[in-house]
């Protein structure tokens, strides 16, 4: 019996080691709520059948690879088609602004104030008023800029306009600018289309404003 149990922990061991390279994940806090939940239930799977008699090595291995297969397409779908990742990743949202609570977003990510003080006193900031922006990122942890001396001018937050090649609209809006500045700040920078731009920022207190990284093919 032991040596089975110890069989079969090597072999789910292995399993869910192949499993974090393939994926991807090296550290916990690249994780989403979603990938969470998936290593939950993947161990869970592999833990059941360490005990259960009935549950053989090849169930373990077939429950472990079935699992792995799924998470690595919903990886491949994430990255290949940009709108389905709202939906499974999640997006970052601003719950600070210049020292004061955004409760929209707050609710909509069903955050209290009491959970926000704790995430801001990890960063060792304990008022509002030192807080010029606090992003909830889709781990659930929280990226701080802070307000800076009243002789300096307020922090711009860079706004992503462009990535793998398509265009953020509400983004677009956010930054206060048309599409027409944009594609001839694109041009400038050697890039004719949308599809062009792996990546490509706004930040107005900048100079040029744009910060772009074109694609493979675009850069040659």
């Amino acid at each position: 019996m032991y040596g089975h149990i110890l069989l079969e922990l090597v072999v789910g061991y292995a399993l869910l080691l192949c499993l974090t390279k393939l994926l991807g994940k090296t550290q916990m806090n690249q994780i989403t709520a979603f990938d969470f939940i998936a290593v939950i239930v993947l161990g869970e799977l592999i833990g059941n059948g360490l005990y259960d008699q009935e549950v053989t090595l090849w169930h373990i291995c077939y429950a472990a690879i079935v699992w792995g297969i799924l998470s690595y397409v919903t990886e491949i779908i994430t990255q290949k088609f940009k709108k389905t990742r709202s939906f499974l990743e999640g997006n970052p949202s601003i719950v600070v602004r210049s020292g004061y609570l955004q409760q929209k977003e707050m609710a909509k990510n069903k955050m209290d104030v009491n959970q926000l003080q704790h995430l801001l006193r990890a960063k060792d900031i304990f008022s509002l008023r030192d807080v010029a922006f606090a992003i909830l990122e889709t781990d659930g942890s929280v990226s701080v800029v802070k307000e800076p001396p009243s002789s300096a001018p307020p922090p711009v937050l860079p706004v992503v306009l462009v990535t793998d090649g398509e265009l953020i609209k509400d983004n677009l809006r956010e930054a206060n600018i048309s599409e027409e500045t944009l594609l001839q700040a694109m041009q400038q920078q050697g890039a004719s289309k949308y599809q062009d731009l792996l990546y490509a920022e706004w930040k107005a207190d900048a100079m040029p404003p744009l910060h772009v990284n074109l694609m493979r093919a675009a850069a040659k």
